[in-house]
């Protein structure tokens, strides 16, 4: 099977791609630092090949996709990890920028990619496309605000293209992580602020990148005839809380 692995250069992106060629698959992986995926390509082999560009870029994005070489042009498994958080603060403490990179990249991104590599899978009627959405898409929290709304129109965009694809053989599949560490999601999300990551994390056992890359595995390798719509996954140590009430002094 050939797959393309966005955002592969970090996190669940590369514990994807590790276990994907592991299987015995070839994978195109994609992501900003061409010095990582170099690293990659020299562990992976010819099962690889690495794609270096910004997914937020729609022209650099559809010009590399465009390019791909004829033996790596039939995509049957497209894994859109490429995301960000960018800030943790509730309005109107946060900016602007952010909003926008976290829409740019997390929406404006898969979209890109989704239209590009669909189309094939459409024409030979095979394939799975898997996005990578978050609890945080279902779940509210206060400082959520764009995060979790990228992540909510990840998970209905999952839905509707279900429903757009019944009838064709293409799979659509949405995984909804909770808190995971290990990662440099909260070290990106903090703007560097390592010691403030990493608080986030102490004295809980978290998800692991191999925990989602073994979700997406599985969800991969189940019978052409199954379609997994939505797992959502939390480390037992996480629950969604109840609705906030805020009393009068």
């Amino acid at each position: 099977m050939k797959a393309l692995v966005t955002g592969a250069t970090s996190g669940f992106g590369t514990a994807i791609a590790r276990k994907l060629v592991a299987r015995g698959h070839q994978v195109i992986i994609t992501g900003r630092r061409a010095e990582r995926l170099q690293a990659l390509h020299t562990e992976f082999g010819d099962a690889c090949l690495p794609l270096a560009f910004d997914i937020s870029d729609e022209a650099a994005t559809l010009a590399a996709l465009a390019k791909l070489p004829p033996a790596w042009q039939e995509i049957e498994l497209l894994v859109n990890n490429a995301g960000l958080a960018l800030g943790a603060a509730p309005f109107p403490d946060c900016e602007l920028a952010d909003w926008k990179q976290m829409i740019a990249t997390n929406v404006g991104g898969l979209v890109t990619v989704t239209y590009a590599v669909l189309k094939g899978m459409v024409a030979r009627n095979r394939g799975h496309i898997i996005n990578l959405g978050s609890t945080a898409g279902t779940y509210q929290y206060a400082g959520g605000n764009i995060y979790g709304a990228t992540k909510a129109f990840v998970k209905q965009f999952s839905l509707n293209l279900r429903a757009d694809l019944l009838g064709t053989n293409v799979r659509v599949s949405n995984v909804e992580p909770g808190l995971c560490g290990g990662t440099e999601f909260s070290n990106v999300r903090y703007h560097g602020d390592d010691a403030k990551a990493a608080a986030l994390y102490a004295n809980v056992d978290y998800l692991t990148a191999d925990d989602i890359a073994d979700t997406v595995l599985w969800i991969a390798e189940r019978p052409a005839h199954v379609n997994i719509n939505r797992v959502e996954i939390m480390p037992v140590a996480q629950a969604s809380g109840g609705l906030a009430v805020k009393k009068k002094a």
